[in-house]
């Protein structure tokens, strides 16, 4: 689609709107609350994908190199019919097809940069004054490219803080957190674009992940390399399908083929709670130990049917000895493992546990708490990361929003902000230009600026013109997260 056309429609006459003589709009990109509790800082993750695929390559395919009457009349059509015969006029798009570059200045805080609420992450403006209506024009399509790396890379890394913390209490292993959320979100997802960006969030924290593309879009838009460094990656693992085309009575078998003769070395996660989850524990994997023990490589028990916390850690108010016990107790009664050095369990190195549903937070935190209370390192079970935790989130997670907060009308610079007085002052915005400064290793916001002071300060440009400036590494960001 021509990204023109990307936009609210509201939009399309603002030009107009303006005051006669106004040259520039200056407007910044800033999360203004959290609702997510004891979260008040968020990451900043997704610019540069949104200029290199929608500012330089899709307004290259599909406007620049396209004839101008094409775009043009195509333009027409749709805010004709749209709007109905209107002034709005193509002169403005022409001129900006002849230009043969998008006018803009993108000033930003580096790409995985922990920004606190209510500090903008970044600030856009015109270039040429022709284009002062560009500014605002880019706010729907910016909007809903950007705010949902940001959430998801914010959300994986308050899962990263949890299971961290546990790993130094209780592992010895605590580098496995790497791979200790894996991602399996795609499929409930709010389609391609958003599993993929979302997915590419998750990986800025963690390297586990079934969604295969994220690994494509970091090579393309964030300088990664697959065959020189680990951008996500996952295991062998089966589906219920699979499970249930061996049926009820040969479950045992199938078991039995996939350890011994499909994958008898490396690692292979088993669904295995297509029907009994406690007869697996109890009958099937006691009677594969010595197999199993004697792999090369790691058998990985998967449940995803129950409540999380006591399916792994134990149901004190479970009616069997099983459910009471929970997976990580009865894979120790058979395996059993090492006591490590902070004083907790680690299962044999060739069994181990995930939990591939309904994890959240609170359930992680509770997860390992458990784990712990009852003597059990943290790392002994992995925890899949849905949709549920990556898609149950809006633009509102944190109030994120593009305000204009300065501009220019007959050449004289005006200080401009929004302050309902009706609001509880979350929607107060900056006011004038601004510049963020660091202190005390923190980033803050200093508003009514000069334009030599604008100049100075944390944000850097990092597009020009229709020339990206800064490009940033999918190792830099990582490096920055941590």
């Amino acid at each position: 689609m021509n990204p023109i056309l990307l936009t609210d429609g509201y939009k399309v006459d603002h030009r107009r709107q303006y005051p006669m003589g106004t040259s520039l709009v200056y407007s910044n990109w800033t999360p203004r609350k959290s609702r997510i509790q004891n979260v008040d800082e968020v990451v900043f993750f997704g610019l540069q994908y949104f200029i290199k695929k929608y500012i330089l390559e899709d307004f290259q395919t599909h406007f620049f190199s396209k004839p101008k009457e094409e775009v043009t009349q195509k333009y027409a059509r749709r805010i004709n019919n749209y709007l109905g015969e209107n002034q709005v006029g193509v002169k403005h798009i022409e001129a900006l097809h002849d230009l043969g570059y998008i006018p803009m200045v993108f000033k930003a805080l580096p790409e995985g940069a922990t920004v606190p609420v209510r500090i903008p992450m970044f600030t856009m403006y015109n270039t040429l004054p022709d284009f002062f209506w560009l500014t605002n024009y880019f706010e729907t399509l910016l909007s809903a490219v950007v705010w949902l790396p940001c959430n998801s890379a914010t959300i994986a890394k308050q899962y990263r803080k949890v299971l961290d913390k546990y790993a130094e209490e209780t592992s010895s292993v605590p580098e496995f957190v790497d791979w200790q959320a894996h991602d399996f979100s795609m499929r409930g997802m709010a389609g391609i674009e958003a599993a993929v960006s979302s997915a590419a969030g998750h990986l800025l924290s963690f390297t586990g992940t079934d969604t295969i593309p994220a690994i494509e879009f970091l090579e393309e838009y964030y300088n990664a390399d697959s065959d020189e460094e680990l951008i996500g990656g996952s295991v062998a693992a089966t589906e219920h399908s699979v499970m249930c085309m061996g049926t009820t009575e040969g479950e045992y078998d199938t078991f039995k083929r996939l350890i011994c003769e499909v994958y008898p070395k490396g690692i292979v996660s088993i669904v295995s709670d297509t029907w009994n989850l406690w007869k697996v524990l109890t009958d099937y994997l006691p009677r594969l130990k010595d197999e199993i023990v004697n792999r090369e490589g790691k058998v990985v028990i998967r449940p995803d049917s129950g409540d999380p916390v006591h399916i792994l850690c134990g149901n004190p108010n479970g009616k069997t000895d099983e459910e009471r016990k929970g997976v990580v107790a009865l894979l120790w009664e058979i395996f059993g493992g090492t006591v490590n050095e902070k004083g907790y369990k680690e299962l044999i190195p060739q069994i181990g546990a995930i939990y591939g549903d309904s994890i959240t937070i609170d359930r992680a935190t509770q997860i390992c708490e458990m784990l712990k209370e009852k003597g059990y390192a943290s790392t002994n079970v992995v925890l899949g990361i849905g949709s549920f935790t990556y898609q149950y989130n809006t633009r509102d997670t944190f109030g994120f929003a593009m305000k204009a907060t300065y501009g220019e009308v007959n050449g004289e610079g005006r200080a401009i902000f929004k302050d309902p007085i009706t609001d509880d002052g979350t929607k107060k915005s900056a006011k004038g230009l601004i510049k963020i400064e660091r202190e005390n290793e923190k980033y803050k916001l200093v508003d009514e600026v000069s334009w030599e002071e604008e100049r100075t300060g944390e944000l850097q440009e990092v597009f020009r013109d229709g020339k990206l400036l800064i490009n940033h590494s999918l190792k830099d960001i990582r490096k920055r997260m941590r």
